[in-house]
């Protein structure tokens, strides 16, 4: 399988490192100290195409493939962490499911704003009570003619404190086939944003509380039996998620790189000491292995949406190494590298978040299994034999 880039996408990711050296370079730190969504930085991206980079160009996008959005992703993240998750939201995620199955009016009522970086979509998927098992939950939208009535919590959404527009799964009525999901904009009334909270990583979150919230049945995005199509979406979220995790291990792998060629202890060098030698080729393979999964999943999908095999095994690895050399890059600098002050210590955070977001490692060998096995594995305990 061959993964060289083309001319253009070199070109491509040439011009993209350049604009990202020159404008966010300096102030990388800075912006990963900040809990807000860098909007200034979005309305940039937009003026330089790096929102919606896969989507239609009758629809406003650039009409390129996954792999162009993960190398505009990877060397943004690279040079500067924090500024690598305005790409990924004008991408994957959220946008990108919206923009799958969203009516021509839905399109044209919410995208351009969407790609001009003025506002943001969040997902509301998990709940107290349904994370990885995700299919139980119980925020639920009762027909009401013209509109749906929405009563339920969401937990845990990425930019949510912030965010304008909200994909929201609800539940239509009983089983999986009941699932569907929602447009809820900022300010509907009986929709309220909660207080936000901290992750560890220094960004913000909010809890979502629904109360007889009234949503135009205009708004839908998904009815009745649209979860697995919702699923299916949600794999180019996971490729965005890997892309940035393997690009935060790179970034974080460079500066420490950088540090052990100058840095000297007991008179020589620190790259000199045969300890940290092993650390920089373990680090440098696992981050290159994790990159040709996250490639081929990319490149398989050609213009549709990526299997969900390859990308549970990209984002499981992606995952792995990019949390592997930020903590090993951190440990090579020692207090440079643990201060606030360093990049490294923060894509240790964000990675080690990766690990849990958008799909758990553990829920990921699942689906993994699954894949060498050729059957599903039901994660509930079984039902009690009836009585004869």
């Amino acid at each position: 399988m061959d993964f060289t880039l083309t001319d253009d996408q070199r070109m491509f990711r040439d011009s993209v490192e350049r604009m990202a050296r020159a404008e966010l370079a300096e102030g990388a730190a800075e912006r990963a100290r900040t809990s807000h969504f860098p909007r200034e930085v979005a309305q940039r991206f937009a003026e330089a195409g790096l929102l919606g980079i896969t989507l239609d160009p009758a629809d406003g996008g650039q009409g390129g493939s996954l792999v162009d959005a993960i190398l505009a992703i990877q060397t943004v993240a690279e040079v500067c962490p924090r500024s690598g998750d305005v790409v990924q939201a004008g991408n994957f995620g959220p946008i990108r499911t919206f923009w799958e199955y969203a009516s021509p009016e839905q399109k044209a009522r919410f995208l351009p704003d969407l790609l001009a970086g003025r506002t943001s979509i969040s997902l509301g998927m998990t709940e107290p009570d349904a994370g990885s098992a995700v299919t139980e939950l119980r925020t639920s939208a009762r027909d009401d003619g013209d509109h749906w009535i929405v009563d339920g919590q969401k937990i845990f959404g990425t930019h949510s404190a912030e965010a304008d527009v909200f994909l929201v799964y609800v539940r239509f009525g009983p089983g999986v086939e009941g699932i569907g999901s929602l447009l809820i904009e900022k300010g509907t009334p009986g929709f309220e944003i909660g207080r936000p909270s901290g992750f560890m990583n220094g960004e913000d979150w909010a809890p979502l509380y629904f109360s007889g919230c009234r949503v135009a049945k205009t708004n839908t995005l998904l009815g009745p039996g649209g979860f697995k199509k919702q699923i299916a979406g949600f794999n180019v979220e996971r490729l965005g998620n890997a892309s940035r995790a393997v690009a935060c291990g790179r970034h974080a792998f460079n500066v420490a790189r950088d540090y052990a060629l100058t840095r000297r202890q007991f008179g020589r060098p620190l790259c000199e000491f045969q300890g940290l030698q092993w650390k920089f080729a373990e680090m440098a393979t696992k981050l290159d292995a994790a990159q040709l999964l996250l490639m081929r999943a990319a490149v398989n999908a050609g213009e549709g949406l990526p299997s969900a095999h390859e990308t549970a095994m990209a984002k499981f690895a992606c995952n792995e190494a990019g949390f592997f050399a930020a903590n090993e890059a951190l440990q090579v600098m020692g207090g440079h590298g643990f201060s606030q002050e360093s990049t490294v210590q923060y894509c240790m955070r964000r990675t080690r978040g990766w690990q849990i977001a958008g799909g758990s490692t553990e829920i990921l060998k699942n689906r993994i299994a699954e894949g060498v096995f050729g059957r599903r594995f039901s994660q509930r305990a079984p039902r009690a034999e009836a009585a004869e």
